[in-house]
Formats: C-alpha cells, structure tokens, sequence
C-alpha cells in the first residue's frame, strides 16, 4: 500500500514563506490569488482548466483531474525555486 506523503515542511516554520512564494507565483502567472489564503488558488486554476473541484470531499475527481490542478502550482513553484537557488549561486 502506498504511504501518503506529509503535508508538512522539512524544515520548521517554513509555511508561511511557501505560502508567500505561492502567492507570488500564481500571481505572476495571471491568477487572482488571494496572499492571505494562498491555498485557494487551486479552485481558480480548477476553474480555468473546467474541472469541478470543490471545498471538502473530491473523491469524483480522476487521479488526472488532480494532477492537473496541482501541477501548474507545483511545477512553477519548484522552477522558482530552482531560478531563485541559480541565482544564489551566481552570486558566489
């Protein structure tokens, strides 16, 4: 059986900060994010991409649907990320 992967950062405290990243982010990729409920920002790009995605149970959704979702926020959040570390280490 598949272990369920935790919803917590590794690193203690580091919520608020991905939070901020997300925000940013999304933002920067024309969705109207609010930056106190960054989390929300999945129902919008549900909207975008016509996948029903509710508050609470969303067992009818394909393994797909959620994919869809949560990959444009994943995705750019990791090449943010990625361009951000770049540009720390062009620094040295």
């Amino acid at each position: 059986m598949a272990r369920r992967r935790s919803r917590t950062p590794v690193v203690p405290g580091a919520n608020q900060a991905l939070d901020r990243l997300k925000s940013e982010v999304m933002r920067r990729e024309g969705y109207a994010v609010d930056p106190n409920r960054p989390d929300l920002v999945k129902y919008e790009v549900a909207k975008t991409l016509g996948i029903p995605l509710s508050p609470g149970n969303n067992g009818q959704l394909s393994t797909e649907q959620a994919g869809k979702i949560g990959g444009p926020i994943g995705g750019s959040m990791v090449r943010e990320m990625v361009r951000l570390a770049q540009e720390q280490l062009a620094k040295r």
